[in-house]
């Protein structure tokens, strides 16, 4: 029989259980879930449902997570758990993220696996994506420590929905995060997202201050989180907080799940948000999800040089030299 995993970061109120993973603070009472739907009080306990059960093993390239300045050209060994702490109407994974435990693999896949898959397919990087994986903390920790022990990097995507104690701890054993900054106003979070706007703020500022290398995700929704004074009040944001050096990624916006009736987004839209970006000091901008060559590579800030050409998520050609372009300006990011 399987034992589960109890989780950390809970206290006992009465006869519920508060959650203090994610800013939800979830009151939850005996074998009932929490918002995530995959932290669950059993027996005035709560036990973490995805440890070792993984719903998705893959290899991908580092691209495609998006980070662009993180050894690129490189694969990652991407795992994915079920749950997440939002409710995006707009989700692309919503039969991962929505559908509590759902399907995992029928065999425990433990922490020393992952490392061996890593380092049998010489990715030199795991990704925790797909879903939110700050949700399946206990199992992303234990494997991130063994990563870094054997020289192996760890990468999230996530959405940023965590609270201070755990991410500070995580942060010791991570070396990259994109961060789906999906938007710049509160009433967005509340409304597609089931969430708040400020814990995301937070949690990007204190991964920036551990030197976790991030890049930030902001998706283009037609009519929702596209006028140009909001995108100028995101990028402002990014360089106050920040600083200019930090990658942004516009993506565009396909209907699916519950937002299938809108319009997908154009790539003027994407460029023009590039613009403002890059008008605000932002030195790497870039588009995604659309074909857009010069949107997708990466040039020197000082003389302009080619620097990364990609072409959809493939490096095509790699100028940098120890992290410097040929006019020596460092570039910021993981190279080597």
């Amino acid at each position: 029989m399987e034992e589960l995993k109890e989780a950390l970061f809970w206290k006992k109120l009465g006869n519920k259980i508060q959650c203090q993973l994610c800013p939800h603070f979830c009151l939850i009472e005996n074998n009932m879930l929490g918002k995530c739907r995959i932290r669950k009080n059993i027996n005035g306990k709560l036990y973490a449902l995805t440890y070792n059960k993984p719903a998705v093993i893959n290899i991908d390239p580092i691209e495609k997570k998006p980070l662009y300045h993180f050894l690129p050209g490189t694969k990652s060994l991407s795992i994915g758990m079920n749950g997440c702490n939002f409710s995006c109407e707009n989700c692309q994974n919503w039969t991962l993220s929505q559908s509590g435990l759902g399907v995992y693999y029928s065999k425990e896949i433990k922490t020393d696996y992952i490392i061996n898959q890593a380092q049998e397919c010489k990715c030199p990087s795991i990704s925790y994506t797909y879903s939110e994986p700050f949700v399946s903390w206990e199992y992303v920790y234990e494997i991130a420590k063994l990563a870094r022990n054997k020289g192996i990097k760890n990468v999230t995507v996530s959405n940023g929905f965590i609270n201070p104690v755990p991410l500070n701890k995580l942060c010791k054993y991570l070396d990259g995060s994109n961060i789906d900054l999906k938007s710049i106003d509160n009433e967005f979070y509340k409304k597609i997202c089931g969430a708040r706007l400020e814990p995301v703020l937070e949690a990007i500022k204190i991964m920036h201050k551990n030197k976790v290398w991030i890049e930030l995700t902001n998706l283009l929704i037609p009519g929702l989180n596209t006028q140009e004074q909001e995108i100028k009040k995101l990028v402002n944001w990014i360089v106050e907080n920040l600083g200019k050096n930090v990658p942004v990624h516009f993506t565009a916006f396909f209907p699916q799940y519950k937002l299938a009736d809108l319009e997908p987004t154009d790539l003027e839209t994407l460029r023009k948000a590039k613009k403002t970006a890059e008008d605000a000091g932002i030195k790497f901008v870039y588009v995604g999800n659309l074909p857009d060559k010069e949107g997708n590579n990466t040039y020197c800030p000082k003389c302009k040089k080619l620097l990364i050409e990609r072409r959809g998520f493939s490096v095509i050609k790699n100028n940098l030299k120890g992290g410097k372009c040929i006019c020596g300006e460092k570039i910021p990011g993981v190279w080597h």
